[in-house]
């Protein structure tokens, strides 16, 4: 893939940033399969030597892809030795800049991320959050969709799946997978969270709907699917715990289907298919299960959700945070060093930074997590989120005059990875 900044290079002495001296480098650690949307473990890969900071920050280049929108180049280093990665700096306050959810055609669908932002159009962008990309529960399919919230055009597309059910590194304490970045109606960037509150409510009372086109449920509760979901089968949502994600599936289930307001379906059995625009599949599973089941053919339901939080978004998407106040979280880890893929915003929301770091090879060793909040802060970030890394992380860029978004950074896997969503700008 290589890096395909050219005139831009030339300015690199003028934009170095030297926080530290650069350690010797060392042999990077192999990774290590564990089912994660990154290919990471929580702990799978520890190293003797742990770190929290980067030792130093150097920008290597910089290149204008339009007004507001700044990519660069860094060189840095941490317990695996040298690292280098991508950096892009959005001014949020620019005329014509937005940014926006990449996305496939549906939620339970992968795609890379360069095919998203030429299919969307992007200017640059990078993967987005951890997903479900492989399965232990036989003949459950993996639905590819992300662990947490998805809001795109201010509209929400999905929620958070609970907390045990998610893929990727060990959640900081006090976080969940309901965090997410993105930008709000005030054009700025936020951190923050976004939990679902929706009703179900029909002529036997009002139902807390508990899940939102997401692959999986807690237990005793209800999700809506809509046909934003795809056609892969809803069975993944009954799979599993509030905090095992590998337990057994759940064997009292109910689905009751919904047009236009009125109950056409009742079953016991969790389907799968294309759900007409007019639909929306209620999934249940044991306690809630009980409740769909009281329902008969013909019953009027209203149905009503939103994703509730301290910021009203229009963009969102999930992943774990880091920094906060300009300082790591307590509890990330510090072991492991591997390709990572981070987002920001600074102290006033103005700008958003989105980062992606190399790893598993010679020329960069990755930084562990705690690391990569460490290298936020260096770049200007008082907030930010890890988002899915190892094989995932990826950076896409589309150059004054070029006519495509093509890949600027190193994959792990030699190739980009298809994944469940990214974050794409647009000018």
């Amino acid at each position: 893939m290589g890096r395909k900044w050219t005139a831009a290079i030339a300015a690199a002495s003028a934009l170095a940033v030297l926080a530290g001296t650069l350690p010797a480098g060392a042999a990077p650690v192999p990774p290590a399969a564990d089912g994660a949307g990154s290919g990471e473990g929580s702990g799978a890969r520890a190293m003797a030597q742990r770190s929290a900071a980067v030792a130093g920050l150097r920008y290597t280049s910089v290149a204008r892809l339009s007004p507001g929108i700044v990519a660069r180049t860094f060189e840095t280093s941490g317990i695996g030795g040298k690292a280098v990665g991508d950096l892009l700096d959005i001014d949020l306050r620019a005329p014509h800049v937005r940014v926006g959810l990449l996305h496939p055609d549906a939620i339970a669908q992968r795609a890379t991320v360069s095919d998203m932002a030429n299919a969307q159009h992007a200017v640059a962008g990078i993967n987005g959050d951890f997903f479900n990309i492989s399965e232990t529960h036989p003949g459950v399919q993996p639905t590819g969709s992300s662990s947490g919230p998805e809001v795109d055009g201010g509209r929400a597309l999905k929620a958070a799946v609970p907390d045990g059910q998610r893929f990727g590194p060990a959640l900081p304490p006090g976080t969940s997978t309901r965090d997410v970045i993105g930008v709000g109606t005030d054009k700025r960037g936020h951190v923050a969270s976004l939990r679902l509150a929706g009703t179900v409510r029909s002529r036997l009372g009002t139902l807390k709907l508990r899940g939102l086109n997401q692959y999986a449920l807690p237990v005793g509760g209800v999700g809506a699917f809509t046909g934003e979901w795809g056609t892969v089968s809803r069975q993944r949502a009954v799979c599993g715990t509030d905090e095992v994600r590998n337990a057994p599936c759940s064997t009292d289930t109910a689905e009751v289907t919904v047009r236009r307001g009125v109950v056409t379906g009742v079953s016991d059995a969790v389907g799968g298919g294309a759900i007409p625009e007019d639909t929306t599949v209620l999934v249940g599973r044991d306690g809630g299960a009980d409740a769909l089941r009281k329902l008969r053919k013909g019953d009027r339901l209203k149905l009503r959700y939103r994703l509730a939080g301290k910021v009203r978004f229009r963009f969102a998407v999930g992943g774990f945070p880091i920094l906060r106040r300009g300082e790591p979280l307590d509890g990330l880890d510090a072991a492991g060093p591997a390709p990572r893929t981070a987002a920001g915003v600074s102290r006033d929301g103005r700008h958003l930074y989105l980062a992606v770091v190399d790893g598993r090879s010679e020329a960069s060793g990755g930084l562990t997590v705690a690391e990569l909040a460490s290298l936020l802060e260096r770049a200007g970030a008082s907030d930010g989120v890890n988002l899915d890394g190892g094989g995932s992380s990826t950076f896409v860029a589309r150059g004054p005059g070029e006519p495509a978004a093509t890949v600027r950074n190193a994959p792990s896997d030699g190739t980009e990875r298809a994944v469940a969503n990214g974050i794409g700008v647009f000018s």
